[in-house]
């Protein structure tokens, strides 16, 4: 439990009546690094990132990539269907398979389970090397079956990469009869693109024992990522490490704090911390889902409500569709896209990666997304939220008791 611990030191003193000044976008990414990402984490400077909103922007630049691989393709994601969106995907990756690129797919099996086990099979005998992360087994135990691998990272010839929360599945298609899901999604180049890379390798062979010397080349030395833009920015792949790079830029926030969360059970910690922001005259938004695909996670959300709305924290609700972004910016300077949810069982048991940055040009961009969702979501009152019927209080409270459990 430690290692989630933040001093409350660390966070600087703000006057609430003081005004709070903006970073620039000429502020270089170095400073803002050294005020809002933790040590102990590589800071990875020369990025370049660009970002990617829903399906109908992120599917179109990772088929591209995918298509122009020269050397291998590395995919690993939560949800793999066998839908018309896997379909496309597949195709792309037998085309890439057939044309001599090394194409390596890690996807978890209990998130694509639906999937029918000839559509994956189709894509081993074109020479797609595609493996679940581990199967149901019961014999195996509980905990086997509660730990997945929840990371959505697509590597292309170690030059560009992309993480976010987008699966391969049609919930994030553009066309159809519901809303596409909410998503973000961050197209990297540079050498944060390697780190993502070691993601992968590390649970490739955690998994199958697989040191890639095919493509790797033995004991090759590899070659430095060479520079690509001015983006600071940290991969992180532990839960903790992710949950503690929250918490210390909700400390070090100067002026605003907006977190997209398609899941928000949060612990005491994320509680407190948001409260203590809220109370200290930083702006603090919340953008959840009004309807979840998770009934009763939706409940579990708003058992959390009147804590946050009596601290003064802005709660806004998403009507189109599913929201599924897992993003935060703070002050328009620090900013996270990734896997990781703000809820027990990604703080406790699933393989998370977040891209954490420092740039004032690519907060801003963050931020204003964020702030236009808002524009178009239904904001929930305090007054009218003690209005809900008993039924739904009841059951808060039950969830809330079940939450303090785990």
């Amino acid at each position: 439990m430690r290692e989630l611990e933040v001093r409350h030191e660390t966070a600087p003193a703000v006057d609430a009546d003081a005004p709070r000044p903006e970073w620039s976008p000429g502020v270089s990414s170095r400073l803002l690094a050294r005020h809002y990402l933790p040590r102990g984490h590589a800071i990875l400077g020369g990025n370049a990132c660009q970002l990617l909103r829903d399906g109908v922007e992120a599917y179109p630049a990772m088929l591209a990539a995918i298509r122009r691989a020269r050397r291998y393709v590395r995919l690993e994601t939560y949800m793999f269907m066998a839908d018309a969106v896997g379909e496309l995907f597949g195709q792309a990756l037998i085309e890439a398979a057939e044309r001599g690129v090394h194409v390596k797919v890690l996807y978890d099996a209990v998130g694509s389970w639906t999937s029918r086990r000839g559509f994956f099979e189709s894509l081993r005998q074109r020479g797609v090397d595609i493996r679940p992360f581990k199967p149901f087994s019961l014999s195996r135990g509980l905990r086997h079956l509660l730990t997945r691998d929840h990371r959505k990272i697509l590597v292309v010839d170690g030059e560009l990469a992309f993480t976010g929360g987008v699966n391969i599945a049609e919930h994030w298609a553009p066309e159809g009869e519901c809303a596409p899901w909410r998503d973000d999604v961050l197209r990297i180049e540079g050498p944060a693109v390697h780190e993502l890379e070691r993601c992968f390798l590390a649970t490739w062979r955690m998994m199958f024992q697989d040191r890639f010397q095919r493509w790797a080349g033995g004991r090759r030395r590899r070659r430095a990522a060479p520079r690509a833009g001015n983006v600071s920015m940290a991969v992180l792949s532990s839960r903790r490490s992710i949950h503690r790079a929250y918490l210390h830029a909700i400390h070090r926030a100067r002026r605003s704090v907006l977190i997209a969360a398609a899941y928000f059970v949060p612990d005491r910690r994320m509680v407190s911390a948001l409260r203590d922001a809220a109370r200290r005259g930083v702006e603090v938004r919340l953008l959840l889902n009004a309807r979840s695909d998770h009934p009763l996670l939706e409940h579990a959300t708003r058992a959390f409500y009147e804590s946050l709305l009596s601290a003064g924290i802005h709660i806004f609700e998403w009507t189109r569709g599913v929201l599924h972004a897992k993003t935060a910016v703070v002050d328009g300077a620090w900013g996270t896209i990734g896997s990781f949810n703000l809820e027990r069982l990604s703080l406790a048991f699933n393989h998370e990666v977040n891209a954490v940055f420092a740039d004032a040009r690519l907060g801003q961009e963050l931020e204003g997304a964020f702030r236009t969702d808002c524009e178009a979501c239904r904001e929930v009152r305090l007054s009218e939220f003690r209005r809900r019927p008993l039924w739904r209080k009841l059951l808060e409270r039950v969830l809330q008791f079940i939450h303090g459990l785990l």
